[in-house]
């Protein structure tokens, strides 16, 4: 408990305490009025001294009209009226609640800021042959820095000597722990579990992956779900009209009857029960704790407006390569139909220019075949196609089908699932590789998972051919599947897709956030998956998996519908019960106490339900 919290603790103590004595010596004694006044004044003013000033304050700033407002106009009148007991209780039972509050919000940042211990505090780096212990925003890229058993990564960077298992719980969630080896990247945040690792920066801090996630998680709380602006709105209009309607609940029937006091008595517990409190605290509440619950995941949701628009999902697109796939290709056939050296050279200089994972695949295998290695000039990749370059004045291609197309040469177009490179000249096919790449082995479950929590469709979008991309399809039960797409036509796609949803229901975009940032940043939710390490997915994307299991994208749905069920709860509840028990004060059959437990209980059990989210 914190130092504000513990305070307000020992004012409600001493509050109470004196309250009982006060009651008591008043029942049992025959005091004076100011006595009486004084006796019960004193706990009031101990409890709620700083609702009064902060009341004066806004008065003074012209913002009139806020809850600390109403708690002062209800107390102030109840002492106006003799009402001492009840005075003090209004004002008891509010900061009571109050404390409930910051407990709750209290645990819901402890949740978040959980995350903060990924931070870390030191690094120790080699400077000419000494081990130097220094801040991590100190170190450059390319020094080495050394991490024992124990110790926080302090910066991404490779592995250059050294293996050792790592925990990376509170990034991805999951508590398996990852091996690594000479030559494996790591990023800073992770713990060495064993062994000593020398590891060579890659990034400075303030670009480091620890250094982004930190500054996302912080921001988090800024960005407000459109349910918590219309709140804020609502309370807005709420709070005047509430004490306006007090005013002329007091000012029309005592013209009527001309008994002042009565209709005083049930305006203050008309205002002390409109208290808007519960709603003003457990929307807001409810979106922190659900962010929380989702961080602990490793599921890192960019602010309230993207999680409750995650609730409202009714159709999931997702791309295929390293989203529902591996990502990890390798050559499984090749077939030459000309001079095996050449194609393996030919397919080696071309692929090694290109980052695309299939060229990778192509490239490794044919370079590890190749005894020559050509000289080719004015290389060129056309995002979709391939890549073609110039040999002896002669083009050179390796890509699709497409690019074979491209040089007008007429071949059987290979029947496969997989992915084919074609690799040829001008003058003719010289061969092609078939390259594999096989399903996640949670693919299947995050599709199901998906079903069952009502979304409607499934699509994958993917540049891949048709029948590989269709293959898959059928393997996962997905709606819709659309292959052989350039990057425009997948943006154009999800257009599509977009404007044929129903009002009111989102599109979510699920891809690895390297290749997908514009699609990503196209979709009402864009999702990057496996962003461990990638700079490009957390900047593209309004909701960032730690890791590359699909299922995640099921648990950040449901944790989302789950949060907004609690907040529809929360409002429902609150203005059901306040509505009736403000019809109940006005007609007197509600008093001053029982309205204090309709404001503070409501208040309480909303808070409470609340704090469910930080359960997921």
């Amino acid at each position: 408990m914190k130092r504000k919290q513990k305070k307000l603790l020992i004012r409600i103590g001493i509050s109470a305490a004196l309250f009982i004595a006060a009651v008591i010596i008043s029942e049992t004694l025959d005091v004076k009025i100011w006595l009486s006044l004084a006796m019960f004044f004193l706990p009031y003013f101990i409890s709620g001294y700083d609702v009064i000033l902060s009341a004066l304050r806004n008065i003074v700033r012209g913002q009139i009209f806020d809850e600390n407002f109403l708690m002062c106009i209800a107390t102030v009148g109840a002492f106006a009226i003799g009402e001492y007991p009840e005075a003090v209780f209004v004002m008891l039972f509010y900061q009571i609640g109050e404390l409930f509050q910051s407990i709750a919000v209290g645990k819901s940042r402890r949740s978040i800021s959980a995350l903060m211990d990924i931070k870390p505090d030191q690094a120790r780096v080699l400077r000419n042959g000494q081990e130097i212990t220094v801040s991590p925003d100190e170190v450059g890229i390319g020094e080495a820095v050394i991490v024992r058993a124990g110790e926080k990564i302090p910066l991404d960077g490779t592995v250059i000597s050294g293996t050792s298992e790592l925990n990376c719980m509170a990034l991805t969630g999951e508590s398996a722990p990852k091996y690594i080896e000479k030559g494996m990247t790591v990023t800073g945040g992770c713990i060495n579990l064993s062994g000593i690792l020398k590891i060579e920066v890659s990034s400075k801090y303030e670009d480091s992956t620890v250094s982004r996630i930190l500054e996302l998680v912080e921001n988090a709380a800024s960005v407000k779900s459109k349910t918590d602006k219309l709140i804020t709105r609502f309370a807005r209009y709420y709070t005047p009209f509430v004490v306006i309607s007090a005013f002329l609940l007091v000012l029309i029937p005592t013209l009527i009857t001309g008994d002042f006091a009565d209709w005083l008595g049930r305006a203050l517990v008309f205002l002390v029960i409109s208290c808007p409190c519960a709603l003003v605290i457990s929307v807001p509440l409810s979106y922190f704790g659900g962010i929380g619950a989702a961080s602990k995941k490793g599921i890192l949701v960019k602010g309230a407006l993207y999680l409750e628009a995650l609730a409202e999902a009714e159709t999931v697109v997702f791309d295929k390569t390293g989203t529902l796939t591996k990502g990890v290709f390798e050559v499984s056939e090749v077939k030459c139909f000309d001079n095996e050296e050449k194609l393996f050279a030919v397919a080696a200089a071309l692929e090694a220019n290109s980052n695309h994972p299939v060229a990778k695949a192509v490239y490794e295998y044919s370079s590890s075949k190749a005894c020559v290695n050509p000289k080719l000039s004015e290389i060129t990749e056309n995002a979709g196609y391939g890549v073609v370059g110039l040999l002896e004045g002669k083009k050179y291609f390796a890509g699709n089908i497409r690019l074979l197309n491209e040089f007008k040469i007429k071949t059987e177009e290979i029947k496969s699932d997989l992915a084919v490179v074609y690799v040829g000249s001008e003058d003719g096919l010289i061969g092609y590789f078939v390259v594999k790449d096989e399903l996640k082995d949670s693919s299947r479950e995050a599709i199901k998972a998906l079903k069952s929590l009502g979304i409607s469709q499934t699509v994958m979008l993917s540049g891949d051919r048709e029948e590989c991309v269709s293959e898959i399809a059928k393997k996962l039960s997905l709606d819709k599947a659309v292959g052989e797409l350039m990057p425009d036509s997948k943006i154009a796609e999800l257009e599509k897709i977009i404007c044929g949803a129903r009002k009111g229901k989102k599109v979510v975009y699920v891809g690895d956030g390297i290749n997908d940032a514009p699609v990503i940043s196209r979709a009402d939710v864009g999702i990057s998956m496996g962003a461990l390490g990638s700079d490009a997915a957390i900047e593209a994307a309004d909701v960032v998996l730690m890791d590359d299991n699909p299922q995640k994208v099921a648990e950040a749905i449901g944790l989302a519908k789950k949060t907004k069920r609690i907040v529809i709860e929360n409002i429902v509840f609150a203005l059901g019960v306040k509505l009736a028990f403000m019809v109940l004060g006005a007609m007197n059959i509600a008093g001053l106490w029982l309205a204090v437990f309709a404001d503070v209980g409501v208040s309480v059990i909303a808070i409470l339900n609340a704090m469910r989210t930080l359960k997921q």
